[in-house]
C-alpha cells in the first residue's frame, strides 16, 4: 500500500475507527500495555497511535509520545487527551517509517495495529529499533497470517480486498519476526483461539 493511500484512508475512518474496531483492538491493546511494567520516569512511544484508544492506559508516572500518520486520526486522539487530562502525553503527526527522534530516546516502544498497515514494515521495525534504547522492550499487538492452512488460504484470498480498506491480511508472523531481527521474550494471545498476537520483544540493537 501506498502512504497517501494509507493516510486517506484512516483520514476517512477517523470518525467511525472507535465505533467498528474498539470492540476487537481495546482488551488487547489494554493487556499488552499492562504487561509492560512501565516504571516511573520512563518514556514510551506509541507507535501509529490513532485514535487514541491505548493513551489512558499507559501509567501517568511515563511520558508518552504518540504518533500517527493520519491527522484526522490525532485530532480525535488530542479530544481524548484532552477530556482525560492526559498531560503526560505528547501528540505528533509523523511517518512511521521515517521517525524524526534522536537514537536511544525511548525506554519502551508500543506498536498496535500498524505493521500490517504500513508500505515497509520491516523500515518501521529498523526505525523504532534505532530510536529505542538497547535493552529497551518493545512490544507489538497484529494480527498475523493464521498457520491453519484453511484459515490462511482464506486470508489469502481476501488480501486484495483488505489492502482497499487499509491493511494486509496475509503477513506471516514467523517471516516478520526473522526480518525484522527481533529478539522475541514471549508471544501470547488474549484468547486461544484469537486473530490478533501479542509480541513482547527486547531491543539488542
Amino acid at each position: 500500500m501506498e502512504l497517501e493511500s494509507v493516510k486517506k484512508i484512516y483520514d476517512g475512518y477517523s470518525k467511525v475507527y472507535d465505533t467498528l474496531f474498539k470492540r476487537f483492538f481495546y482488551p488487547r491493546i489494554k493487556h499488552a500495555i499492562a504487561s509492560m511494567e512501565i516504571r516511573p520516569g520512563e518514556k514510551v512511544l506509541d507507535v501509529g497511535v490513532g485514535t487514541g484508544l491505548s493513551l489512558k492506559l499507559f501509567p501517568r508516572h511515563a511520558t508518552v509520545i504518540g504518533i500517527d500518520l493520519s491527522s484526522e486520526m490525532l485530532r480525535k486522539a488530542r479530544e481524548k487527551v484532552e477530556t482525560d487530562g492526559l498531560r503526560n502525553v505528547k501528540l505528533i503527526e509523523m511517518d512511521a517509517m521515517d521517525l524524526n527522534f534522536e537514537s536511544d530516546s525511548f525506554d519502551k516502544v508500543f506498536i498496535s495495529h500498524v505493521v500490517s498497515v504500513v508500505p515497509d514494515p520491516y523500515r518501521v521495525m529498523a526505525e523504532v529499533k534505532r530510536v529505542c534504547k538497547k535493552g529497551g522492550k518493545i512490544v507489538i499487538v497484529n494480527h498475523f497470517k493464521s498457520k491453519n492452512k484453511m484459515v490462511s488460504g482464506f486470508e489469502k484470498f481476501i488480501n486484495p480486498i483488505c489492502k482497499k480498506i487499509g491493511w494486509r491480511s496475509d503477513m506471516c508472523m514467523d517471516e516478520f519476526v526473522s526480518r525484522a531481527g527481533l529478539r522475541v521474550d514471549r508471544i501470547s494471545k488474549l484468547k486461544k483461539v484469537d486473530f490478533w498476537h501479542l509480541i513482547f520483544t527486547t531491543n539488542l540493537k
